[in-house]
This record gives structure tokens, C-alpha cells and sequence, in this order.
């Protein structure tokens, strides 16, 4: 019997044309505290605000939001959200939801336009848009750029019980392979993957673990001068014990990064200096799970929680991973 590829040849003709990851909705218990947090620490704008719900975008965003924070009793994750180019698309996107038994529905989004809820195979709810509200860029309004100096979301990485199936599935909507890590010897098993729409590094990335689960929102700065201003900043302002991982830069992604978690414990990666991926022939690079660069290019060990701790998606319950193997830890 002939070995099962975990790699395979992209999709350029998927169902339906998935434009990029748009923005992400979390559950937090003080909307305050969170406020707090994300607009007067780190530096992301505020679109609106109502007594339930914050709406947040970056410095060089026109869509309304790319952060929604909704007063909740626990913290978690609610939606992932991805924009489509065109109402066509959307429709293509519920025909091919629903031919595979997974849901469709229609809901109200504040400051969406029409808005297909659906869900992968293991369960992380989506929503797919073509349209949202405007707002103007604040690019060139220097003064109002403060914390991080966050330009926009980047990307979204999640937990997965299995890394096989949700590479997969999201392959077959297009989703393009830049970089994976995979076990070493006869059998190599995929550990996680990093896979793009709009031409950098990834939208959307998987790790190995309990999940289905979040594991991190990426916001892209516009230097690796912001990132090191924001750890100033936090170390100052009351957040140091908020800072988990880095300043440090990926073997994966070649990525200058700092992950920080919020009030509520979930985690913000702040990213800039990853690669350009828009060539149809663009190489997906290897990297083995012993190899301890991968993770940190300069050697520097992540903590326990980044590989433990996650964001639970509401009312889906994570389970066991069915691969069971562990990165090298650099030392």
C-alpha cells in the first residue's frame, strides 16, 4: 500500500476566492480592562464601542474592524473571519459549505454586509464576508499612532487535534503551503503548517495539539523598532508580566516577533519581517520538528504556555491531538 502524502500541489482554482484573513472575534470578561489593554497600551484604534462590544482596526486598516472584543462570562474565541472578493463568492462559499453537511447560515454581523456563518471539519466557526463599514486610513495621521503602532492584522494560528485534516481541508480552498514542519524518518507526519491567500507567509497557520483552539491573532508592525518600543512600553505601564515569549526572530517565517497575552489570556502576536509567497512556484520550506531553529532562529527557548495554552472556540470542546511527538526545545 502506497504511503499517504502529507504534502501535496496547491489549488489555484478553488471554489470560491478567499481574499485573506480579515479579523477575529474574542469573548472578554472587562471590556474596560481589555481597553485598557489594546488601545491604550498596544495602540490599535477604536471604531466604536457599545457596553457589550469594542470594535478595534490598525492604523492602515479601511475595514471597520479586524478585532472584536464582546463582553462574555469566560474568555474565547467566537469567529475567525475571512473576506471573499465578491458576492458570487459567497454564494459559492454556502453551496460548498452545505454540500459537505457543515453549517450555513446568515446572520446579522454589525458593520458587515451579508455574512455566511459556517465551520471547518473540526468544528472552528467561520465567518465569510465580501463587504464591511469604511473608515479611513490613519497611515499618514502620525500623531495617532501610539503603542505598537500596529498597521493591520496578519494572520491567525490555531491548535489542531489534526494537522493533516485541517491542512487539507483549507488546500482545497486555496490556501497555499510556505513553510511546514513534519517528523523525521520513513512516515513523516505533518506538525504544522503555515498557509497563505494574499501573498505573505500565512493568513492561517496550525500547530499540533489540544484543539480545536486558538493560539494567536497576528498583528503586523511596520518595523522591528515598534516591537522593541512596545516591550518600553510594557515593561512601564503595568504589563510586564503580560509579555510570554520573545523579542525574537523564527527560524519559521524568518518573523521578528513578541507574543503577549491580554487581560483574559489571550495571545497577541506582534509581527513584522516575514517574505514575500506570491509566485505560483513558490517552494514550500521544510523544517523537521528536531530542529530547534525553527521555532527561534537565535536558539532561545519557548516557554511551556506557548505550546500548552490556548483559547478555547465557544462550545466546542478541544480533544487530544492524534500525533503524539514534541519539537525540540532549544536550549
Amino acid at each position: 500500500m502506497a504511503a499517504i502524502m502529507p504534502i501535496r500541489d496547491p489549488i489555484f482554482d478553488p471554489p470560491f476566492n478567499v481574499v485573506r484573513a480579515s479579523h477575529v472575534e474574542l469573548g472578554v470578561r472587562d471590556l474596560g480592562r481589555a481597553r485598557a489593554f489594546y488601545v491604550d497600551c498596544l495602540g490599535l484604534l477604536p471604531s466604536d464601542e457599545t457596553k457589550d462590544a469594542l470594535y478595534l482596526r490598525g492604523i492602515e486598516e479601511r475595514n471597520h474592524h479586524s478585532i472584536v472584543l464582546r463582553r462574555s462570562r469566560e474568555p474565547e474565541a467566537r469567529a475567525l473571519g475571512y473576506k471573499l472578493a465578491g458576492e458570487e463568492d459567497l454564494d459559492r462559499a454556502a453551496f460548498w459549505f452545505s454540500r459537505r453537511n457543515l453549517p450555513t447560515s446568515f446572520p446579522e454581523r454589525p458593520y458587515q454586509g451579508r455574512t455566511l456563518c459556517t465551520a471547518d471539519p473540526l468544528g472552528m466557526p467561520l465567518d465569510l464576508y465580501t463587504q464591511m463599514d469604511r473608515g479611513e486610513s490613519m497611515l499618514q495621521r502620525y500623531a495617532s499612532h501610539l503603542g505598537a503602532r500596529i498597521q493591520r492584522i496578519d494572520h491567525l494560528n490555531c491548535f489542531t487535534p489534526d494537522v493533516q485534516v485541517s491542512y487539507d481541508f483549507y488546500r482545497e480552498l486555496g490556501f497555499r503551503l510556505t513553510e511546514y514542519t513534519e517528523t523525521d524518518g520513513d512516515d513523516p507526519r505533518l506538525w504544522a503548517v503555515w498557509m497563505h491567500r494574499k501573498g505573505n507567509v500565512h493568513d492561517l497557520a496550525f500547530t499540533n495539539g489540544i484543539g480545536p483552539r486558538l493560539h494567536h491573532v497576528g498583528l503586523w508592525t511596520s518595523s522591528v523598532l515598534d516591537i522593541i518600543h512596545i516591550c518600553d512600553v510594557m515593561a512601564t505601564c503595568g504589563y510586564l508580566d503580560n509579555m510570554e515569549r520573545g523579542p525574537g526572530r523564527h527560524g519559521i517565517s524568518n518573523a521578528f516577533f513578541l507574543y503577549v497575552r491580554d487581560p483574559d489570556g489571550h495571545r497577541i502576536e506582534l509581527f513584522t519581517s516575514d517574505y514575500l509567497t506570491v509566485d505560483p512556484d513558490h517552494a514550500p520550506i521544510r523544517w523537521s520538528l528536531t530542529d530547534p531553529r525553527r521555532q527561534t532562529l537565535w536558539g532561545h527557548p519557548a516557554p511551556t504556555s506557548w505550546f500548552n495554552e490556548g483559547t478555547a472556540f465557544a462550545g466546542l470542546a478541544p480533544r487530544q491531538p492524534a500525533l503524539e511527538a514534541r519539537p525540540i526545545v532549544a536550549m
